[in-house]
């Protein structure tokens, strides 16, 4: 019976280590698409063209669920979770750093200028860096 008990309890346990790990790897796929797309914006020729990629980038960042999502706008990270935001809910250091490239590419979705669009995606791409590499830890992010 404490045999069975023992094997129960550690199975439990491993399915709850393979749940988190599940869920910060779909964030890292999420936050490396997403920061494809802020590059994309960053070196966009047009205000149309970096919107779109800054909608990609919140997309990928609040998932379908999320405020703010446009499915219209594109969804390049479907099948790869639930949104980043979402999917790294349990680790605040990788959230607080989402949370805040999503205002920089919300920022950029407000302005007309190309110039000031493109400052905005930079800030969110250089926010969304490192979170993608899967060697980088939430403390050194």
């Amino acid at each position: 019976m404490n045999r069975l008990l023992i094997v129960g309890v550690t199975a439990a346990l491993g399915g709850f280590a393979c749940a988190a790990y599940a869920q910060t790897h779909s964030a890292k796929d999420e936050i490396s698409t997403a920061h494809a797309h802020a590059m994309m914006a960053q070196s966009a020729t047009s205000v149309a063209m970096a919107h779109t990629h800054l909608h990609h980038v919140i997309n990928c960042l609040v998932g379908p669920g999320g405020s703010g999502f446009d499915a219209a706008a594109g969804t390049p990270c479907k099948g790869q979770g639930n949104g980043a935001i979402p999917d790294a809910a349990t680790d605040h250091a990788m959230h607080a750093k989402l949370e805040s490239a999503l205002a920089d590419a919300q920022a950029g979705l407000k302005s007309e200028s190309l110039a000031a669009v493109q400052q905005e995606a930079g800030k969110a791409a250089a926010g969304l860096q490192g979170g993608a590499d899967p060697k980088a830890s939430s403390s050194s992010w």
